[in-house]
């Protein structure tokens, strides 16, 4: 049988006789874009900045000085927290030409000329002066001025820290629960770093055994300024306004260092974690948390007490019956009364 060929026309029509053509596709619609995930973005950029901040401090807290400070079978007892800051006047870690350019004289010296007992709690904050004069009992070396202690007890490397620890806690009946030191490149490391530490100073002072020439008024101290400001006493009040200028500079430096402008700024913070953690010493309790919380809580000094320990002739011997009001104040964790107020 002969089979005819069918036509294009003809091939696969339908019922009604339409081609057996497929019908075209709807078109796809296009995918719909989803707006920009900048909450998500953010939070992964603060995620990353927090693991990068937590571990820089874990990194900071690992170069810091450690020091046996805090006795171990101390039987002292108090409400809050105690702080003892103290200012070594150990000349080992500065150069010949710093030495020369800060005059501060020969290396061997290991006196504690600044000696600040800070402290916090549901009371306001309390910052006390000890007087570096301070004639007090140093535990099994006799009756001396409370800042040949550090010596007494061997200084940096023997049992310097601890022998001062002791001798304040049994002078004031406060236990200590943080120590911390800092020497001559700590002060300059931590002005230089923050860029200046802001001050108004009431009077000027020229003195050249401590490299200052400084006028009246409010400025920014650079480092060799505040160093020679805090460690003068060429003033009518000796002794007495040199503790209230270390009192004033500590409160303005560490108000510097936690604020915005240096905690946000990489540039003044990495300096400012770097040449502080190689330049202080503390007890083996305390880590780099503990020094923000120390300068956060001097920051709230502006609404606390800030005074000296009461003195009852010049700045050797305490007014007891002043100095027990005051101290016994702050083991309740209270207010101390004005009239236990120094000097």
């Amino acid at each position: 049988m002969q089979r005819t060929a069918l036509l294009p026309a003809q091939r696969r029509k339908g019922p009604q006789g339409a081609t057996g053509a497929p019908p075209r596709r709807p078109p796809r619609p296009r995918p719909v874009r989803g707006r920009p995930r900048w909450g998500r973005r953010l939070g992964i950029a603060l995620l990353a900045l927090l693991v990068a901040a937590a571990g820089f401090a874990v990194y900071v807290d690992g170069t810091l000085a450690r020091v046996p400070a805090l006795p171990s079978n101390s039987e002292a007892s108090s409400e809050g927290t105690n702080w003892l800051i103290v200012g070594s006047d150990s000349r080992a870690n500065l150069t010949a030409e710093q030495r020369k350019e800060y005059a501060t004289g020969d290396p061997e010296s290991e006196l504690t000329d600044t000696i600040m007992l800070l402290h916090t709690g549901s009371g306001p904050t309390t910052l006390v002066s000890i007087p570096r004069d301070s004639i007090v009992d140093i535990p099994g070396k006799g009756r001396h001025k409370i800042n040949s202690a550090y010596a007494r007890g061997g200084g940096a490397e023997g049992g310097g820290p601890e022998l001062l620890v002791r001798t304040v806690e049994n002078a004031t009946g406060l236990r200590i629960d943080h120590y911390v030191e800092i020497g001559f490149l700590g002060i300059v490391s931590v002005v230089d770093a923050v860029g200046g530490v802001e001050m108004c100073v009431p009077e000027a002072i020229k003195d050249p055994k401590a490299a200052l020439d400084i006028e009246a008024g409010c400025q920014t101290l650079d480092e060799a300024t505040a160093l020679g400001y805090v460690r003068t006493r060429a003033t009518a009040s000796s002794d007495f306004g040199r503790v209230e200028r270390q009192r004033a500079f500590i409160s303005a430096l560490l108000d510097k260092a936690t604020s915005p402008g240096t905690l946000f700024n990489p540039f003044r913070i990495v300096p400012l974690a770097t040449g502080l953690s190689g330049s202080i010493a503390v007890d083996g309790g305390t880590h780099v948390w503990h020094l923000a919380q120390l300068g956060l809580a001097m920051r709230g000094l502006s609404d606390g007490v800030s005074t000296t320990v009461p003195v009852r002739d010049g700045a050797v011997n305490w007014d007891r019956t002043r100095a027990k009001a005051l101290f016994d104040a702050l083991a309740a964790d209270e207010r101390p009364p004005e009239n236990a107020l120094g000097p």
